[in-house]
């Protein structure tokens, strides 16, 4: 048992954007790491070069840091065990390849792409469950493998798995798993182009960076023996594994992109907040033993334990994640609120007019209740930015009445005469019409939102009239007046 500080990485293929189930496994490494002091590394396992994904590596790498996974070791920073790009190691790959060769643990085989695919079919129509490679060029002579090797016949190294014994090993989340090694194939380590496999980089990688806890996704477990098999080969003493559940739709299938967004640059793109997508990610498949479901990091890291993390899959409930999105929203301060709208108002039509920090805080304190995402900011209330070119018609059915062109002038003349007005003069203001027209405070209220706003829904009649203005009010009462025709 290894009883180390720990070491733990983040492994992706750059082969294209960061998966959700791919942040949660970062972040668990990450919170792990954090909560025993230990080190997280980051490295890019790009040795599939057919899948590789130009700009890929900086695209992870910017999507981590946006989620405050920031790693200690790995690309751009380095570390005492670079490079951190597995291209850039394949010479220590070959050497180790070689020792597995050497030891008779792994060897070449030069089957042609043609053989391979007819014993596949065979296997096929044999019914065989696992359908594995038939071990044939194990059983090559020396002398037939040099002269392979020396006429360049295309080759890869294959693992030598030895038949009929069990394969155990220990996982945090899943206690003794076992393999039969009858059903374990001799995985390809080196394939033709001279690039390892993800099975012998791995374990290569591992070792050589001192990884004590391998936490990865479930989709890896049945990969887990064959990397057993090499750490016992080499000699080397075996990580701890932690395999963490499925994500999983709601329908119970795996989240694929078929139903849906699975990409954390999509969520960041529709304007979730890191700290709500990171609470979120953090509850799928782990929780503290209570029905706690609000945190923020520095909470995930003092709760998090591996053994708290269940077998089951985890249900991806977008709703949840909609709930944890407006409840962290609606707990940061007016500045924070403040910086994220400006940012947002750069990304809408209106970018070129300039708002003060007053405005927009006014803004945010009469709407912070009714929103749940920075955006809705301004998508739920644009009245606030121009004035509105269109008037609900259920509103006008309902509120405008022949009298109310009346009604809203006095109105109009009413505010006129307020200096420096704050929210209570206006209250006043419409509470002295209500009594001199002798109708109530609705008949006013009502048609008077619909011309300041254009709506019938929104926050309190006497914020918006503050945040407004007296000027711009006016304005828009007359031309409420000028358009709405019965």
């Amino acid at each position: 048992m290894i009883n180390e500080t720990p070491r733990v990485r983040f492994a992706p293929s750059p082969t294209g954007y960061l998966h959700v189930g791919g942040l949660r496994t970062a972040l668990y490494n990450y919170l792990f790491a954090k909560r025993n002091n230990g080190t997280f590394v980051l490295r890019i396992e790009d040795t599939d070069r057919n899948r590789f994904v130009e700009g890929a590596v900086e695209n992870l790498i910017s999507s981590l840091k946006w989620a405050g996974l920031q790693f200690d070791e790995g690309p751009e920073i380095g570390g005492a065990f670079g490079p951190y790009m597995q291209s850039q190691r394949l010479d220590i790959y070959k050497k180790y390849s070689d020792e597995l060769i050497e030891k008779g643990k792994a060897y070449y085989c030069f089957c042609t792409t043609e053989r391979l695919k007819t014993l596949k079919e065979e296997q096929g129509n044999q019914k065989i469950p696992q359908a594995k490679y038939d071990k044939d060029c194990l059983h090559l002579s020396k002398d037939e493998v040099k002269n392979n090797l020396d006429t360049g016949i295309p080759k890869v190294v294959r693992l030598n798995v030895e038949q009929n014994h069990t394969i155990k090993f220990d996982d945090i989340i899943r206690q003794q798993v076992e393999f039969e090694s009858n059903n374990v194939d001799d995985q390809v380590l080196i394939k033709s182009d001279g690039y390892p496999t993800y099975h012998l980089a791995n374990v290569v990688d591992d070792h050589l960076m001192k990884i004590t806890h391998v936490i990865r996704g479930e989709e890896w477990l049945s990969s887990t023996p064959k990397h057993v098999l090499l750490y016992d080969a080499f000699g080397w003493e075996r990580p701890i594994f932690a395999h963490l559940p499925l994500l999983l739709n709601p329908d119970r299938s795996k989240l694929s992109k078929r139903q849906g967004d699975v990409a954390v640059e999509d969520y960041r793109n529709k304007g979730f907040l890191k700290d709500a997508l990171v609470n979120f990610v953090g509850l799928l498949g782990w929780n503290a033993g209570d029905d706690k479901e609000f945190y923020y990091m520095d909470e995930l890291i003092n709760n998090f334990t591996l053994e708290r993390v269940n077998k089951a899959g985890a249900v991806f409930d977008l709703q949840k994640l909609n709930w944890l999105n407006a409840e962290h929203l609606r707990k940061k301060s007016n500045q924070e609120l403040l910086l994220l709208l400006k940012d947002e108002i750069q990304k809408s039509r209106f970018m070129n007019q300039i708002y003060s920090d007053n405005f927009l805080t006014l803004i945010i304190e009469a709407m912070k209740e009714r929103v749940s995402f920075i955006k809705e900011f301004i998508d739920t209330c644009t009245y606030f930015y121009e004035a509105p070119s269109e008037y609900e018609q259920k509103s006008v059915d309902k509120n405008w009445k022949p009298e109310t062109p009346h009604q809203l002038n006095k109105l109009k003349e009413e505010f006129s005469k307020l200096n420096n007005p704050i929210k209570d003069d206006y209250e006043f203001a419409l509470s002295r019409v209500s009594e001199e027209l002798n109708v109530g405070k609705g008949k006013l209220i009502h048609p008077l939102r619909l011309a300041v706003s254009g709506q019938s829904t929104g926050p309190g009649m006497f914020d918006l009239l503050f945040i407004l203005g007296k000027d711009e009010i006016v304005k828009r009462i007359d031309n409420a007046i000028s358009e709405i025709k019965l």
